[in-house]
């Protein structure tokens, strides 16, 4: 037994999947199945039951999987320990964001936190906003990067990024020469709305008067999709600029600020209030901080 096989077997119960977890690893699912079957010869029980469906635990599996993650944590702690003897962070980053957040926002912070400090691996949790706050409320990751304000009294609030919201058209679009829009001009356009969300919510918001005549052509998951789809003609959408801004540069979309309104999104680093952050991860909250400063 090592801990990359506990590591796999806490996945592979985690997520419910061989297959997910498998990538999640970085593994094939061969390999995966390989170090589960190594593990119950070892411990001479089986662990995981397996249907078409779903991975369970077996009653042995329960009770690996408590002490498997004692097993973690404190193999964490000693990592940490053991860095902070000389200041310089090793171990994990495990950190969670929506998708635009990690494609958008976080790779120039990330590509300077790997100079600094190349001894720490970078654990990414890419998910909904609601979603990475559970995760950091559960504690199975260290932070999150979410659209603020946050509903938790369990969690710490950082403001790290603020973004201005603005009106994505594409080439074809008769708004595109425009500079500015009203909201009803926008509640008359086909719209490409996000499924769930900040961007959706605020979309919501302020075209509610307008909500019994809006043409919503299309819903989508993906902000790279939505960039897409705009682009292709198939409507307008609410997008953080951020987002936006290599479409712009090439001429596919253009950006229009909406009449006597204001819109912003802010971006904020979370943690659980009653747990001292890791050395990485308190390392990552300052330089995000210092580099994200001229967005705040």
């Amino acid at each position: 037994m090592d801990f990359d096989q506990l590591n796999t077997f806490i996945e592979v119960a985690r997520l419910g999947s061989f297959s997910r977890a498998a990538e999640k690893v970085l593994r094939s699912q061969p390999a995966v199945s390989a170090q589960i079957r190594q593990l119950e010869q070892e411990y001479g029980h089986k662990l995981l039951d397996r249907s078409a469906r779903s991975v369970r635990l077996t009653p042995a599996g329960e009770v690996l999987f408590e002490y498997a993650n004692e097993f973690m944590a404190l193999r964490n702690k000693s990592l940490q320990a053991v860095s902070q003897q000389n200041g310089v962070p090793a171990g994990t980053l495990s950190i969670g964001a929506n998708e635009g957040t990690f494609l958008y926002v976080l790779p120039k912070v990330f590509a300077k936190y790997h100079r600094a400090f190349p001894k720490v691996k970078i654990s990414v949790y890419r998910s909904f906003t609601h979603k990475v706050i559970a995760k950091v409320e559960d504690a199975a990751i260290d932070v999150g990067v979410v659209t603020l304000p946050v509903k938790s009294s369990s969690l710490q609030e950082v403001p790290i990024f603020r973004d201005r919201v603005l009106l994505m058209v594409g080439r074809g679009n008769p708004l595109y020469r425009r500079k500015t829009v009203s909201l009803k001009e926008i509640a008359q356009q086909p719209l490409v709305l996000p499924t769930i969300g900040a961007t959706r919510r605020i979309m919501e918001k302020n075209l509610r008067p307008y909500r019994e005549n809006l043409n919503i052509t299309m819903e989508l998951t993906s902000v790279v999709m939505i960039k897409r789809f705009v682009a292709a003609g198939f409507g307008v959408s609410f997008i953080s600029a951020s987002f936006a801004r290599d479409n712009v540069r090439r001429g596919e979309v253009k950006l229009l600020e909406i009449e006597d309104l204001a819109m912003w999104r802010e971006l904020g680093l979370i943690y659980r209030k009653d747990r001292s952050l890791p050395h990485a991860a308190s390392a990552f909250l300052e330089m995000a901080t210092k580099e994200l400063a001229s967005h705040r």
